[in-house]
This record gives C-alpha cells, sequence and structure tokens, in this order.
C-alpha cells in the first residue's frame, strides 16, 4: 500500500478498496491545504476538540493523524482554519455544550470566512441534531457520524471541492477499516480499537443507537497494530471497546477476550496493559484467571455497577441483579487483592425510591470501590427509559446524589490510603500542571502520584515511595533500583 502521500497520482481515479482510496485522499487533501497555506503565508491550523469516552479520544488521534498527513499544524486554539469537534451524546447537557460551543466558533467564522468547521462522533447519529443543525447552523460546513471515521479524509477533500454544508451519515455498518495515519497524545502509550457497536441495549443508553451493533477486528489485527505501537515506543495500551467482555463472539473463528489478552501478553517490549469497559454481565472466571496470573495486566477494573436495587437494574436492562454483581466484584477482590475496581452509578433512574438508593449504597461500602463516576440520570430521546412513567423529581434526586457520592468518596478514600507508605511502579506521563518542578505518573492500579523529578523521566516505568495519601492521589519520591 502508497502510504506515500507525494507519490500518489491525484490525476488517476480513487482506488476502491480501503484503506488505500482514504490514502488517495489524503494527497489530494495535502494539495488543497498547500495552496491554503500560500495564501495565508502561513501553516494553516487545525483543533480537534474531543468530548466523551476514551473511545472518542482514540478516535480523535485519527482524525488529528489525517489532518496533520493532510498538511494542517496542530492548535489547541478553536479559532483555527480548520476546528473539528468529536461529539458524546450519552447525556443531554454534553449536546447542549456542543451547541453553546458553536455559537463561539460562528463567531470565529465571521472574522475568518475561510475557517472550516466539523462536526462528528454520537451526537451525528441522532436524527433530531441532523435537523436542528441544518436549520440554526448553517455555517458548519462537515457533519458526519461514527460509523464512517475512516473516510474523514475523502469527506475533508469534498468540504474543500464542493459549496454549502455537507452531511454524511450512516445509519449502520459491519466495515472495521484501520491502518490510517494516527496521531497519539503520549508517545509510549496508546489507545487501540478491538471491536466497536454495542448490543446490550440499556434501557437509558443511547449508545447501541448511535455506535451500531457489536463488530470485533480480527486478533491478528489487532496484535500488528500494538506490534507495531511497541516498536514505535510505546510502552502501555489500552484495549477499547463498549463492552470489552463480549470480543470476539461474531468473529468467524470466535475468540475471547480472555484468550485475546493471553496473546497481548506475550508481545516483546510491552509493559503494561489496560482495557475498558466490561460488562458484569459477560465478565468469565477465565478472564480473572488471566488477569491473576498476568505480569502485564494492571491492576485496575472497570466494572459499571449502575444501581444496586436488583429492581432497577432490571428496568434498566442490565441482566444481573445486586447479589450478583455482589459476588463477582468480591470474588475478583479475593483472586486480586490488590486490584483497585472503579465504576458508573446513575441516581434518578426513572421509578427509583429511598429504598433503591439505600440498596446502591449498601454495595458501595460492601464492594468499597476504589472511585466512582456518579451520573444523575439524563433523559436521552429514543431510549426505552425516556417514555418511562414516574420520573423521579429533582428535589428527590438532589439528596439522593449527595448520599451516594458522600458513601463513594469514604470508601475510595479509604481504599487510596492502604498503599500509604509502600514503593510501587509509576508510568511517568507528563509535567505536572499546576507545579513544574513536579511530575505525574499512574500505578497500576490507576492512581495518579506527583514527584518531584525531571522531565527526562516521561515515559519512563521509575519505582516511588507513596509517601503522603491525598484522597485520589499521592505525593511522594523516586527510588532508585
Amino acid at each position: 500500500m502508497n502510504t506515500n502521500l507525494e507519490k500518489i497520482d491525484t490525476t488517476a481515479q480513487a482506488p476502491v478498496t480501503e484503506p488505500e482510496r482514504q490514502y488517495y485522499f489524503m494527497a489530494r487533501a495535502r494539495e488543497h491545504v498547500k495552496a491554503l497555506e500560500e495564501r495565508l503565508g502561513r501553516k494553516p491550523l487545525c483543533c480537534v476538540t474531543t468530548f466523551g469516552c476514551q473511545m472518542n479520544a482514540r478516535d480523535s488521534e485519527k482524525l488529528a493523524g489525517i489532518l496533520k498527513a493532510a498538511g494542517y499544524e496542530m492548535t489547541q486554539e478553536e479559532n483555527a482554519d480548520f476546528v473539528i469537534f468529536n461529539t458524546c451524546t450519552v447525556r443531554d447537557n454534553a449536546n447542549q455544550r456542543v451547541y453553546g460551543r458553536l455559537g463561539v466558533l460562528n463567531g470565529y467564522k465571521k472574522k475568518n470566512p475561510g475557517m472550516k468547521i466539523a462536526l462528528c462522533g454520537c451526537m451525528m447519529q441522532e436524527p433530531s441534531v441532523i435537523e436542528k443543525l441544518k436549520k440554526s447552523y448553517g455555517f458548519v460546513d462537515l457533519i458526519f457520524g461514527t460509523h464512517n471515521i475512516y473516510k474523514f479524509a475523502e469527506l475533508l477533500t469534498a468540504s474543500f471541492e464542493r459549496e454549502g454544508m455537507i452531511i454524511d451519515i450512516w445509519k449502520d455498518t459491519d466495515r472495521i477499516v484501520e491502518d490510517l495515519p494516527v496521531e497519539r497524545k503520549y508517545p509510549f502509550k496508546s489507545g487501540i480499537n478491538i471491536m466497536f457497536g454495542c448490543n446490550n441495549f440499556c434501557s437509558y443508553c443511547i449508545v447501541p443507537y448511535v455506535r451500531g451493533r457489536e463488530r470485533s477486528r480480527n486478533p491478528e489485527d489487532i496484535i500488528r497494530e500494538i506490534e507495531g505501537l511497541v516498536s514505535d515506543g510505546v510502552t502501555e495500551v489500552m484495549l477499547l471497546g463498549q463492552n470489552v467482555n463480549s470480543y470476539g463472539k461474531n468473529l468467524e473463528n470466535p475468540v475471547t477476550f480472555a484468550q485475546l489478552l493471553t496473546q497481548v501478553e506475550k508481545i516483546e517490549g510491552l509493559q503494561r496493559i489496560r482495557f475498558m469497559t466490561s460488562h458484569p454481565k459477560d465478565l468469565s472466571p477465565e478472564l480473572i484467571q488471566v488477569m491473576k496470573e498476568s505480569k502485564k495486566i494492571c491492576r485496575h477494573l472497570h466494572l459499571p455497577l449502575q444501581s444496586g436495587s436488583t429492581r432497577i437494574l432490571k428496568a434498566m436492562n442490565r441482566r444481573y441483579t445486586k447479589e450478583q454483581y455482589l459476588e463477582l466484584a468480591l470474588r475478583i477482590k479475593r483472586e486480586i487483592p490488590d486490584i483497585s475496581i472503579t465504576t458508573d452509578i446513575i441516581v434518578g433512574f426513572p421509578g427509583e425510591t429511598f429504598e433503591d438508593v439505600e440498596e446502591t449504597i449498601d454495595v458501595i461500602r460492601k464492594v468499597k470501590f476504589d472511585n466512582a463516576f456518579t451520573f444523575i440520570y439524563s433523559k436521552r430521546t429514543g431510549t426505552p427509559a425516556a417514555s418511562m412513567e414516574n420520573q423521579v423529581p429533582e428535589s428527590q434526586v438532589k439528596e439522593a446524589f449527595d448520599r451516594v457520592l458522600k458513601a463513594v468518596q469514604d470508601t475510595a478514600k479509604e481504599q487510596a490510603g492502604r498503599f500509604q507508605g509502600q514503593i510501587m511502579e509509576v508510568l511517568v506521563e507528563e509535567r505536572n500542571e499546576n507545579d513544574p518542578r513536579l511530575l505525574t505518573g499512574r500505578l497500576s492500579n490507576n492512581m495518579l502520584v506527583h514527584f518531584p523529578e525531571d522531565i527526562s523521566l516521561i515515559g519512563r516505568l521509575v519505582r516511588v515511595s507513596l509517601d503522603v495519601c491525598h484522597g485520589f492521589y499521592y505525593t511522594g519520591h523516586m527510588v532508585e533500583e
């Protein structure tokens, strides 16, 4: 495959096969960007802004890689020549944030009419959003969704060659196209898509409607990509999927997630493996055993609870009970005593009572989560929960949320403190943003540690004494080998 854009004949017909077709359009886009550079007298700037989850963050790295290949220079300033919002739609306030930021971009575009604005991601898969954008945000140049993100180079080229708003939304697809340029945020760690979509249809969740059904990548392709990353200096990978525990079920030759992890573990030079997200109903004894025996899988598991009430879990279509979740979480902690378990909790789901909230708090106290992302239920149009009766009054939700949050904070503080005084391995990630004298690193269990050292250590694994626990992070000092 010809990935040298300078050698691609852009006067020829575009290839039909992928990803060759996208490299052809990258070369075409590069010509347009070069002409723009000559007009501006400087290199055109682009800004990729990410809303939402780790999957979106990984998608944004792909968008940035294509923009850079086309000749743009990256910036974090949103008054750039090309701005793209990679959107999330899990909660309604995420949508409102995007609309608010678009108003700001419109002001920038009035001062710079040549500016291009693009929108992609989960929010774009909602038909009502597209109608609103067409009606009220006509200054947006390009709109595409989650299923055709690999076509970005082709759509970018079209935005140079056609007038007006370009909308390219696919309802669904079974296509997986990788092997495109990626601009990683960190040179030493990277996310890896192992699957796309979701088949669970939790009653509150819009993800299956906007990301489509589950599609797993072939293990050979995943291994080859990770091997390439390791040869490029990556020491830690995060395997990404909406539900990694159901990985491989739709492959021609089915492979379990535990079997994939065993293969990834064998990659020479790779030092840390993370993954998310795990659905409790699919977490197998085989996976627990693989994690227990692994020398590379990090001691952190994100295991969304959502509610501790079996009645509410049934209404959520989570397909496990309170007792099943407790049995699983406590078994994991028995088998892997040093593991950190984090979770997601929704407060205020339709029909939730005071007693249901008490059930959730009971699970928090029994499992002793290391941290939890606690959300107030957000009604998403198109999901079964949105039309349920017994929507919980705001005042009742606020009181319940505060109680759940306090329970989480109490157990998390207790859990964090158990490592104080120990010496543990830390992957140094960056200079501390609040104190430039400090470095910030991440433990295997995902906790952050701040300690004084030279920036030359960024990207390395070092041993650090955890001197003082500050609730959700440590301060300490490096210990020589």
